[in-house]
């Protein structure tokens, strides 16, 4: 099984809001907004300094995605990048799609000096994703995550 792994482009919008639906509902249990999830996932095409999105193929169709966005760190000089909606369909899990899109985006950090690390959130409760985090050499900060929703109301 070949994967390919590639930055997304405007005509993966759909595939990509598909995904942000499916991961809402299989962790948290929310439906989300379409038109609102397919306005997010364009907006990150109209002004690349939110981000940007890879995602992993297979016979050219997309099984994987994850998106980077950034956070400036002063006591580093630099800037974090942030791993956030990821993604991979269920028949393809356990088959090294994100380990592969993990692996890209840090060779792609360690090629740029103004990087200074990579991060994300994850559910307290999913395990097998602490597992597989852990594994690829992300440790637990001593931060814990707070937030103000104005959109999801929960």
């Amino acid at each position: 099984m070949n994967i390919l792994i590639r930055t997304a482009i405007p005509s993966d919008v759909q595939t990509i809001a598909q995904f942000n639906s499916a991961i809402a509902d299989e962790t948290e249990h929310l439906h989300l907004e379409m038109e609102r999830l397919l306005k997010g996932v364009s907006g990150m095409f109209e002004d690349p300094s939110r981000g940007f999105y890879l995602v992993a193929e297979i016979d050219g169709t997309i099984v994987g995605q994850l998106m980077i966005t950034y956070e400036w760190s002063d006591w580093r000089n630099g800037v974090f990048w942030w791993i956030q909606s990821v993604y991979v369909k269920k028949e393809f899990r356990a088959k090294k799609i994100f380990s592969s899109l993990y692996h890209h985006i840090h060779s792609m950090a360690k090629e740029q000096p103004n990087i200074c690390g990579i991060r994300l959130y994850v559910e307290k409760e999913n395990e097998l994703a602490h597992t597989i985090y852990e594994k690829l050499g992300m440790k637990k900060t001593d931060y814990d995550l707070l937030e103000v929703d104005f959109v999801l109301k929960r």
